[in-house]
C-alpha cells in the first residue's frame, strides 16, 4: 500500500513521510528506528494517511504537505479542509 501519511510527536509537531508499507513504517518509528524527527519526539501516532496507486504520487502528496504550516496540517488534519484556502493566504500586517 503506497501512503502518505502524517504523525503528530509528543511535543505535538507533525512528521509527514510516504512508505510503501506503513505498518512496517509505523513499526520503525516506534522502535526509535525511524525519521530523525521523530526519534527525539516519540512516542509518534498516525494521525492522517492517504492512500496512492503509485508511490510517486505519494512522494509528490508528501512535497505538498510538508511545504505547509503548523496551522494548515492541523486543520487538514482535524477533518476541516474547508479552512484551507484561508490558511493558505499569506497574511499581511498593516504598517502604520
Amino acid at each position: 500500500m503506497n501512503c502518505m501519511c502524517i504523525l503528530e510527536c509528543a511535543d505535538r509537531s507533525f512528521s509527514v513521510g510516504s512508505t510503501r508499507n506503513l505498518g512496517r513504517r509505523l513499526a520503525q518509528h516506534h522502535d526509535g528506528e525511524g525519521a530523525e524527527h521523530t526519534q527525539t519526539r516519540r512516542p509518534a501516532r498516525l494521525v492522517y494517511v492517504e492512500t496512492f496507486a503509485r508511490i510517486d504520487d505519494a512522494y509528490l502528496r508528501e512535497e505538498q504537505v510538508q511545504r505547509w504550516g503548523r496551522a494548515k496540517r492541523l486543520a487538514f488534519v482535524s477533518g476541516t479542509p474547508e479552512q484551507l484556502p484561508t490558511l493558505s493566504r499569506k497574511q499581511f500586517s498593516e504598517r502604520a
